[in-house]
């Protein structure tokens, strides 16, 4: 037996409440995630199918005729139009006794009769199936990623219809808040935790958050996709940090103790006498978390910067400086371009 059809306010992920602006947010990020051509091998024969289920639910939520008949008569307002259509054809007829058999003096009574022998908006019981699986995004800061961190997501969750207490009938009609669904959807706020040193594109999986299942099938899981902001002043390689250390001239030629920058609190790091411009230090251990439970390296790039200004004084001492002899810089430069 086939399943029934999937309310199509599930499927975007939005309550009954939903604006026109809302529906059409949800579908086009959902869209760009079930596009079948960013898929391949099995996954795309299933997002084929979400993709066809998530088009059909735009179509209908996003016009306004067809989306007040959906609210009305659920999975079966195609046919419930086309009982209205040949009603009217009739000329609003119907009454009395049919050749069914039946009253037809209540709409309700010939629904059930044309469409099934239940009124509930899903139609007859099917097999359990489980519910499809809910993704969003979620980025992170390094800091966040040097010590994990608690992330509040906000999502769509089914609940039991107030009004009918989740039987989805009242007074042995279908529940008009619900179509006879039983359910409803509304916002909910979770926490998920996301451990330490997890690398960009991860995808955190929270199980039984995702969308409800059918004919008491479980719930589908909730996937994060990772990504990592970009730092104004660190930049990730793997497990490893690199950033630039400003020194004066003064201090890579003679040697200098500083402070420098990390993720946690700044420490002191020691400038070897002669530092060229570019060179590099390693700070151990003062990286991101890895998978074995140890940490990367932060490295340090020297950069030998000037003063926008200089007094009187530094600059009889440059100019005294510059009277030494030294050996032109420019000179191995030159003979390599003649040479090419």
């Amino acid at each position: 037996m086939a399943s029934p059809p999937r309310d199509y306010y599930q499927i975007l992920g939005l309550s009954r409440e939903a604006s026109a602006d809302d529906i059409k947010k949800a579908y086009r990020r959902l869209a760009r995630q079930y596009h079948p051509d960013l898929h391949a091998g099995t996954k795309k024969v299933e997002m084929e199918r979400k993709f066809k289920e998530l088009n059909e639910a735009q179509e209908v939520l996003s016009d306004p005729a067809k989306r007040k008949k959906y609210d009305q008569h659920g999975s079966q307002w195609e046919q419930a139009e086309a009982f209205e259509q040949a009603r009217r054809q009739t000329g609003g007829g119907f009454g009395g006794r049919t050749s069914t058999g039946y009253s037809t003096g209540d709409f309700s009574d010939i629904f059930e009769n044309l469409f099934g022998g239940s009124a509930r908006a899903g139609g007859p019981r099917g097999f359990a199936s489980q519910g499809e699986d809910v993704e969003t995004d979620v980025a992170l800061s390094l800091r966040e990623v040097l010590s994990g961190v608690t992330k509040r997501v906000s999502l769509m969750e089914a609940v039991s219809c107030r009004s009918c207490r989740g039987s989805g009938s009242l007074r042995g009609r279908p529940c008009q808040v619900c179509h006879g669904s039983g359910t409803g959807m509304e916002p909910t706020t979770i926490e998920v935790r996301i451990p330490a040193g997890v690398l960009a594109g991860t995808r955190v999986r929270v199980g039984g958050k995702g969308q409800p299942g059918s004919n008491g099938g479980k719930r589908g899981d909730l996937y994060l996709h990772v990504s990592i902001k970009e730092d104004r002043i660190f930049r990730r390689q793997g497990s490893d940090l690199h950033a630039t250390l400003p020194v004066w001239p003064w201090e890579a030629a003679l040697g200098a103790e500083v402070m420098a920058p990390t993720l946690g609190e700044p420490v002191r790091v020691k400038i070897p006498a002669g530092s060229r411009a570019d060179s590099k230090l390693r700070l151990k251990g003062k990286g991101l978390p890895t998978a074995t439970g140890t940490h990367g390296d932060l490295f340090l790039t020297l950069q030998i910067v000037m003063s926008p200004s200089i007094s009187n004084e530094e600059r009889l001492l440059y100019e005294q400086l510059a009277r030494q002899p030294h050996q032109d810089p420019r000179a191995e430069l030159i003979i390599k371009a003649q040479q090419e």
